[in-house]
């Protein structure tokens, strides 16, 4: 009889197992690499602006009617007055010396941004908010008013229900208010009737302004344009601004040009800066933000003064005397003994963030730390002041 032998491929297969796994991980590994250098860097159309392609500011005054018992007092807003009469007057309707005494109607203004390239018949969304007294825009309906523009032109008219996110409710002896019932939204409420004119295709040159001037973004910026264009057609005139022509196989097509230029990545840059706000005690740390090696101590001093009157009175009986207050006034002073502290030059903002947490302090008192680290030259970055 033959003997049948089987032959053991298990060596094999966990060899291959072995080797997808390297593959795998490398494949992993290339992959977290990709995205760390796409995240370090923007899209230029992030990160500018061009020229002549913006808002428009839209205003204009109005009368929302429809509502419920919470419009103007018309004897505290004469301006409502005025114009629910003179609106009435232009539908027919003679009001004069009638003596209005209607609490349903509110005078607003009303806002809109006009976006870029909106043309005739478009529309756009409007922001209501009261002028006089009234208590709420619930339930009230915009009517026709026209939106001017910074030269005086009407380019929308707007008119449509009123969108409130807020309430009152009130009683005899109580009353609730939640969010801003005297600002709304009127969605897709304006129609734009007058277009804005900007020939962006045959413009030969254009201007780039940056949104956060920077010397160094903007040089990044210009070569990573001049690179890919394969010319020098692009140039930094300022931290703010950057020129741009139109190359010859771009020619009379600057639509096609942004739109190739704008999804360029640039590595972005800005100066070290710290951002307080001393009103809610928030400090926001920039990246590049350094401070070098300082002792630090904080003492906390409380003042605490108590108030306890008492009152003087004569003898019962007596013939003379009155009852008087007489003041006591308690005062303590307490003073924290805390030692110096050293904080560490900072290499990263990791280090720069324990160091300062080491100290153990809340917010108000990190923000008098960091402007006194700005006054003895140990903290290297720009102080703002919200």
């Amino acid at each position: 009889m033959r003997k049948i032998m089987k032959k053991n491929n298990t060596p094999k297969i966990k060899k291959n197992l072995l080797s997808l796994a390297f593959l795998f991980a490398a494949i992993f590994i290339h992959l977290i690499v990709v995205s760390n250098n796409s995240n370090a860097s923007s899209r230029i159309k992030d990160i500018v602006n061009f020229e002549g392609i913006r808002d428009n500011i839209l205003v204009g005054y109005g009368l929302v009617v429809g509502l419920n018992g919470s419009g103007d007092s018309l004897n505290n807003s004469p301006f409502t007055k005025q114009s629910l009469e003179g609106m009435l007057e232009r539908l027919g309707v003679n009001t004069r010396g009638s003596g209005l005494n209607t609490k349903n109607v509110a005078a607003v203004m009303v806002s809109a941004n006009l976006p870029p390239f909106a043309r005739q018949g478009s529309r756009i969304d409007l922001n209501v908010s009261t002028l006089g007294d009234s208590k709420s825009l619930l339930g009230g309906t915009l009517l026709v008013t026209p939106l001017v523009g910074a030269n005086g032109q009407v380019y929308a008219v707007g008119q449509g229900p009123v969108i409130v996110g807020g309430f009152e409710a009130q009683g005899a002896a109580a009353s609730i208010v939640k969010g801003v019932p005297t600002a709304g939204r009127v969605p897709q409420g304006a129609i734009v009737e007058q277009e804005i004119g900007f020939e962006l295709g045959n413009l030969k040159r254009i201007r780039i302004s940056m949104k956060n001037p920077d010397f160094t973004t903007a040089n990044r910026i210009a070569n990573t344009i001049n690179n890919f264009l394969g010319d020098k057609s692009a140039y930094v005139e300022d931290p703010g601004t950057i020129s741009l022509s139109t190359p010859e196989n771009y020619s009379n097509n600057m639509v096609k040009l942004l739109t190739d230029i704008e999804q360029l990545r640039v590595e972005t840059d800005q100066p070290a800066r710290v951002v307080i706000d001393e009103a809610t005690g928030v400090i926001v740390l920039g990246n590049d933000v350094k401070v070098n090696t300082v002792a630090i101590a904080l003492g906390t001093l409380s003042i605490n003064i108590t108030e306890t009157p008492q009152v003087s009175q004569p003898q019962p009986f007596a013939q003379k005397g009155e009852t008087v207050t007489v003041p006591r006034t308690t005062i303590e002073v307490t003073e924290d003994d805390k030692k110096l502290a050293v904080v560490k030059e900072s290499i990263n903002l990791q280090d720069l963030v324990n160091g300062l947490n080491s100290l153990g302090i809340g917010p108000r008192d990190m923000i008098s730390i960091l402007q006194a680290l700005k006054t003895a030259g140990a903290l290297q970055a720009e102080i703002r002041l919200m």
